[in-house]
Protein backbone atom coordinates (compact mmCIF):
# COMPACT_ATOMS: atom_id res chain seq x y z
CA UNK A 1 0.00 0.00 0.00
CA UNK A 2 2.83 2.37 0.92
CA UNK A 3 4.60 1.71 -2.38
CA UNK A 4 1.36 2.21 -4.30
CA UNK A 5 0.69 5.54 -2.61
CA UNK A 6 4.29 6.59 -3.19
CA UNK A 7 4.04 5.69 -6.89
CA UNK A 8 0.76 7.59 -7.29
CA UNK A 9 2.28 10.61 -5.55
CA UNK A 10 5.28 10.54 -7.89
CA UNK A 11 3.03 10.19 -10.95
CA UNK A 12 0.85 13.09 -9.85
CA UNK A 13 3.90 15.21 -9.05
CA UNK A 14 5.42 14.55 -12.48
CA UNK A 15 2.08 15.28 -14.13
CA UNK A 16 2.04 18.63 -12.36
CA UNK A 17 5.64 19.34 -13.47
CA UNK A 18 4.88 18.49 -17.11
CA UNK A 19 1.66 20.52 -17.03
CA UNK A 20 3.50 23.50 -15.57
CA UNK A 21 6.19 23.27 -18.27
CA UNK A 22 3.52 23.15 -20.97
CA UNK A 23 1.70 26.13 -19.45
CA UNK A 24 4.93 28.14 -19.28
CA UNK A 25 5.52 27.47 -22.99
CA UNK A 26 1.97 28.51 -23.90
CA UNK A 27 2.15 31.63 -21.74
CA UNK A 28 5.50 32.61 -23.30
CA UNK A 29 4.04 32.34 -26.80
CA UNK A 30 0.94 34.32 -25.78
CA UNK A 31 3.06 37.08 -24.23
CA UNK A 32 5.16 37.33 -27.39
CA UNK A 33 2.01 37.53 -29.52
CA UNK A 34 0.46 40.19 -27.28
CA UNK A 35 3.62 42.30 -27.29
CA UNK A 36 4.13 42.10 -31.06
CA UNK A 37 0.55 42.70 -32.09
CA UNK A 38 -0.12 45.38 -29.47
CA UNK A 39 2.87 47.38 -30.68
CA UNK A 40 2.90 46.44 -34.36
CA UNK A 41 -0.72 46.69 -35.49
CA UNK A 42 -1.22 50.35 -34.45
CA UNK A 43 1.96 51.24 -36.34
CA UNK A 44 0.69 49.49 -39.46
CA UNK A 45 -2.56 51.43 -39.16
CA UNK A 46 -0.65 54.69 -38.78
CA UNK A 47 1.57 54.06 -41.79
CA UNK A 48 -1.14 52.34 -43.81
CA UNK A 49 -1.32 48.56 -44.12
CA UNK A 50 -1.13 48.62 -47.91
CA UNK A 51 1.76 51.11 -47.97
CA UNK A 52 3.61 49.13 -45.30
CA UNK A 53 3.21 45.66 -46.81
CA UNK A 54 3.37 46.55 -50.51
CA UNK A 55 5.50 49.68 -50.50
CA UNK A 56 8.76 49.28 -52.42
CA UNK A 57 10.76 52.04 -50.71
CA UNK A 58 12.28 52.02 -47.25
CA UNK A 59 13.47 55.51 -46.34
CA UNK A 60 12.60 56.37 -42.70
CA UNK A 61 14.14 59.83 -43.04
CA UNK A 62 11.56 60.56 -45.76
CA UNK A 63 8.67 58.85 -44.00
CA UNK A 64 8.62 55.84 -46.36
CA UNK A 65 8.22 52.44 -44.72
CA UNK A 66 7.64 49.87 -47.45
CA UNK A 67 8.85 46.36 -46.59
CA UNK A 68 7.90 44.51 -49.79
CA UNK A 69 11.59 44.17 -50.87
CA UNK A 70 12.40 42.48 -47.55
CA UNK A 71 9.40 40.15 -47.81
CA UNK A 72 10.40 39.10 -51.32
CA UNK A 73 14.03 38.75 -50.23
CA UNK A 74 13.02 36.40 -47.40
CA UNK A 75 10.88 34.31 -49.77
CA UNK A 76 13.65 34.01 -52.37
CA UNK A 77 16.36 33.10 -49.87
CA UNK A 78 14.16 30.61 -48.02
CA UNK A 79 13.03 28.97 -51.28
CA UNK A 80 16.65 28.66 -52.39
CA UNK A 81 17.59 27.08 -49.06
CA UNK A 82 14.74 24.57 -49.41
CA UNK A 83 15.79 23.66 -52.96
CA UNK A 84 19.37 23.06 -51.84
CA UNK A 85 18.96 21.76 -48.31
CA UNK A 86 15.87 19.54 -48.35
CA UNK A 87 16.86 17.02 -51.10
CA UNK A 88 20.45 16.91 -49.83
CA UNK A 89 19.37 16.40 -46.21
CA UNK A 90 16.82 13.69 -47.01
CA UNK A 91 19.20 11.78 -49.27
CA UNK A 92 21.96 12.06 -46.67
CA UNK A 93 19.58 10.64 -44.05
CA UNK A 94 18.62 7.75 -46.35
CA UNK A 95 22.29 6.97 -46.92
CA UNK A 96 23.10 7.06 -43.20
CA UNK A 97 20.12 4.92 -42.23
CA UNK A 98 20.15 2.28 -44.99
CA UNK A 99 23.36 2.40 -47.03
CA UNK A 100 26.19 3.72 -44.86
CA UNK A 101 28.89 1.23 -43.69
CA UNK A 102 29.31 1.08 -39.92
CA UNK A 103 32.88 2.37 -40.05
CA UNK A 104 31.91 5.44 -42.05
CA UNK A 105 28.78 5.99 -39.94
CA UNK A 106 30.88 6.38 -36.79
CA UNK A 107 32.61 9.31 -38.45
CA UNK A 108 29.68 10.76 -40.40
CA UNK A 109 27.13 10.91 -37.57
CA UNK A 110 29.25 13.05 -35.20
CA UNK A 111 30.18 15.28 -38.13
CA UNK A 112 26.52 15.97 -38.91
CA UNK A 113 25.83 16.65 -35.24
CA UNK A 114 28.81 19.00 -35.09
CA UNK A 115 27.42 21.05 -37.98
CA UNK A 116 24.33 21.77 -35.87
CA UNK A 117 26.46 23.21 -33.08
CA UNK A 118 28.56 25.62 -35.14
CA UNK A 119 27.59 29.27 -34.42
CA UNK A 120 25.88 31.05 -37.29
CA UNK A 121 28.48 33.82 -37.29
CA UNK A 122 31.11 31.20 -38.13
CA UNK A 123 29.01 29.98 -41.03
CA UNK A 124 28.73 33.55 -42.24
CA UNK A 125 32.47 34.16 -42.01
CA UNK A 126 33.29 30.95 -43.90
CA UNK A 127 30.74 31.81 -46.60
CA UNK A 128 32.16 35.33 -46.86
CA UNK A 129 35.69 33.96 -47.25
CA UNK A 130 34.99 30.95 -49.48
CA UNK A 131 31.57 31.01 -51.17
CA UNK A 132 31.39 34.74 -51.99
CA UNK A 133 34.67 34.77 -54.01
CA UNK A 134 33.51 31.72 -55.99
CA UNK A 135 30.12 33.23 -56.82
CA UNK A 136 31.85 36.54 -57.67
CA UNK A 137 33.57 34.79 -60.58
CA UNK A 138 30.17 34.45 -62.25
CA UNK A 139 29.48 38.19 -62.02
CA UNK A 140 28.40 40.72 -59.44
CA UNK A 141 29.70 41.20 -55.93
CA UNK A 142 29.06 37.61 -54.86
CA UNK A 143 26.82 38.78 -52.02
CA UNK A 144 23.44 37.84 -53.37
CA UNK A 145 20.51 35.43 -53.27
CA UNK A 146 22.55 32.46 -54.51
CA UNK A 147 25.18 32.82 -51.79
CA UNK A 148 22.60 33.24 -49.04
CA UNK A 149 20.63 30.22 -50.33
CA UNK A 150 23.74 28.02 -50.39
CA UNK A 151 24.65 29.10 -46.87
CA UNK A 152 21.18 28.48 -45.44
CA UNK A 153 20.91 25.19 -47.35
CA UNK A 154 24.04 24.01 -45.54
CA UNK A 155 22.87 25.34 -42.18
CA UNK A 156 19.55 23.45 -42.28
CA UNK A 157 21.19 20.17 -43.33
CA UNK A 158 21.89 18.85 -39.78
CA UNK A 159 18.30 19.39 -38.66
CA UNK A 160 16.70 17.74 -41.68
CA UNK A 161 19.22 14.89 -41.75
CA UNK A 162 18.98 14.02 -38.05
CA UNK A 163 15.18 14.11 -37.84
CA UNK A 164 14.72 12.20 -41.10
CA UNK A 165 17.25 9.54 -40.11
CA UNK A 166 15.48 8.99 -36.78
CA UNK A 167 12.18 8.64 -38.65
CA UNK A 168 13.65 6.11 -41.09
CA UNK A 169 15.06 4.00 -38.26
CA UNK A 170 11.66 4.07 -36.51
CA UNK A 171 9.93 2.43 -39.50
CA UNK A 172 9.28 -1.28 -38.73
CA UNK A 173 11.70 -3.61 -40.48
CA UNK A 174 8.73 -5.57 -41.83
CA UNK A 175 8.11 -2.78 -44.38
CA UNK A 176 11.55 -3.30 -45.86
CA UNK A 177 11.41 -7.10 -45.65
CA UNK A 178 7.95 -7.16 -47.23
CA UNK A 179 9.17 -5.13 -50.19
CA UNK A 180 12.12 -7.48 -50.63
CA UNK A 181 9.79 -10.48 -50.47
CA UNK A 182 7.76 -9.00 -53.33
CA UNK A 183 10.88 -8.89 -55.48
CA UNK A 184 12.00 -5.30 -55.02
CA UNK A 185 15.69 -4.44 -54.91
CA UNK A 186 17.34 -2.94 -51.84
CA UNK A 187 17.21 0.58 -53.32
CA UNK A 188 13.61 0.25 -54.45
CA UNK A 189 12.56 -1.14 -51.06
CA UNK A 190 14.13 1.82 -49.29
CA UNK A 191 12.76 4.55 -51.57
CA UNK A 192 9.32 3.03 -52.27
CA UNK A 193 8.49 1.42 -48.93
CA UNK A 194 10.61 2.77 -46.06
CA UNK A 195 10.95 6.43 -47.06
CA UNK A 196 7.20 6.98 -47.71
CA UNK A 197 6.44 5.37 -44.34
CA UNK A 198 8.71 7.95 -42.68
CA UNK A 199 7.21 10.95 -44.47
CA UNK A 200 5.66 12.33 -41.28
CA UNK A 201 9.03 12.61 -39.56
CA UNK A 202 10.66 13.83 -42.76
CA UNK A 203 8.10 16.63 -43.02
CA UNK A 204 8.75 17.55 -39.38
CA UNK A 205 12.46 17.84 -40.15
CA UNK A 206 11.71 20.04 -43.15
CA UNK A 207 9.50 22.31 -41.02
CA UNK A 208 12.27 22.72 -38.44
CA UNK A 209 14.81 23.38 -41.17
CA UNK A 210 12.63 25.98 -42.87
CA UNK A 211 12.04 27.65 -39.50
CA UNK A 212 15.78 28.02 -39.03
CA UNK A 213 16.23 29.31 -42.57
CA UNK A 214 13.60 32.00 -42.08
CA UNK A 215 14.86 33.03 -38.66
CA UNK A 216 18.58 33.14 -39.46
CA UNK A 217 20.00 36.64 -39.09
CA UNK A 218 23.71 37.22 -38.57
CA UNK A 219 25.08 34.84 -41.19
CA UNK A 220 22.66 36.12 -43.84
CA UNK A 221 23.39 39.75 -43.03
CA UNK A 222 27.06 39.11 -43.84
CA UNK A 223 26.61 37.66 -47.31
CA UNK A 224 23.17 38.60 -48.73
CA UNK A 225 24.09 42.10 -49.92
CA UNK A 226 21.60 44.00 -47.71
CA UNK A 227 19.94 45.92 -50.53
CA UNK A 228 16.47 47.27 -49.80
CA UNK A 229 15.27 46.88 -53.39
CA UNK A 230 13.22 44.20 -55.13
CA UNK A 231 15.69 41.80 -56.79
CA UNK A 232 15.43 41.28 -60.53
CA UNK A 233 17.59 38.13 -60.61
CA UNK A 234 19.16 35.61 -58.26
CA UNK A 235 22.51 37.39 -58.57
CA UNK A 236 21.13 40.55 -56.92
CA UNK A 237 21.66 41.40 -53.29
CA UNK A 238 18.70 41.28 -50.92
CA UNK A 239 17.79 42.07 -47.34
CA UNK A 240 15.61 39.61 -45.43
CA UNK A 241 13.10 40.57 -42.75
CA UNK A 242 15.34 39.33 -39.93
CA UNK A 243 18.46 41.14 -41.13
CA UNK A 244 16.40 44.26 -41.76
CA UNK A 245 15.32 44.34 -38.13
CA UNK A 246 18.73 43.63 -36.61
CA UNK A 247 20.60 46.11 -38.83
CA UNK A 248 18.40 49.13 -38.05
CA UNK A 249 17.01 48.43 -34.58
CA UNK A 250 20.13 49.69 -32.81
CA UNK A 251 19.84 53.29 -34.00
CA UNK A 252 16.11 53.58 -34.69
CA UNK A 253 13.69 55.67 -32.66
CA UNK A 254 10.12 56.89 -32.82
CA UNK A 255 8.06 55.71 -35.77
CA UNK A 256 11.14 54.11 -37.31
CA UNK A 257 11.52 51.78 -34.33
CA UNK A 258 7.81 51.04 -34.23
CA UNK A 259 7.91 50.16 -37.94
CA UNK A 260 10.64 47.61 -37.21
CA UNK A 261 8.45 46.06 -34.51
CA UNK A 262 5.65 45.92 -37.09
CA UNK A 263 8.10 44.17 -39.40
CA UNK A 264 8.60 41.51 -36.72
CA UNK A 265 4.81 41.02 -36.72
CA UNK A 266 4.94 40.33 -40.46
CA UNK A 267 7.81 37.88 -39.90
CA UNK A 268 5.86 36.15 -37.13
CA UNK A 269 2.78 35.79 -39.34
CA UNK A 270 5.00 34.65 -42.21
CA UNK A 271 6.34 31.77 -40.12
CA UNK A 272 2.84 30.88 -38.90
CA UNK A 273 1.59 30.69 -42.49
CA UNK A 274 4.42 28.39 -43.55
CA UNK A 275 3.95 26.10 -40.55
CA UNK A 276 0.20 26.09 -41.18
CA UNK A 277 0.71 25.07 -44.81
CA UNK A 278 2.96 22.21 -43.74
CA UNK A 279 0.41 21.13 -41.13
CA UNK A 280 -2.39 21.08 -43.69
CA UNK A 281 -0.21 19.08 -46.07
CA UNK A 282 0.61 16.64 -43.29
CA UNK A 283 -3.08 16.13 -42.44
CA UNK A 284 -4.00 15.52 -46.08
CA UNK A 285 -1.27 12.90 -46.38
CA UNK A 286 -2.61 11.11 -43.29
CA UNK A 287 -6.10 11.03 -44.80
Amino acid sequence: MTKTKSSKFKENAMRAVFLSAACVSIIAVLLICIFLFANGLPTMAEIGVFKFLFGTEWAPENGKYGILPMIIGSIYVTAGAIIIGVPTGVLCAVFMAKFCPKGLYRFLKPTIDLLAGIPSIVYGFVALSVVVPIIRNFGGTGQNIITASILLGIMILPTITSVTESSLRAVPESYYEGALALGATHERSVFRAVLPAAKSGTLAGVILGVGRAIGETMAVSMIAGNQTVIPSSITDGVRTLTTHIVIELGYSEGLHREALIATSVVLFVFILIINGCFSVLKRREKQ
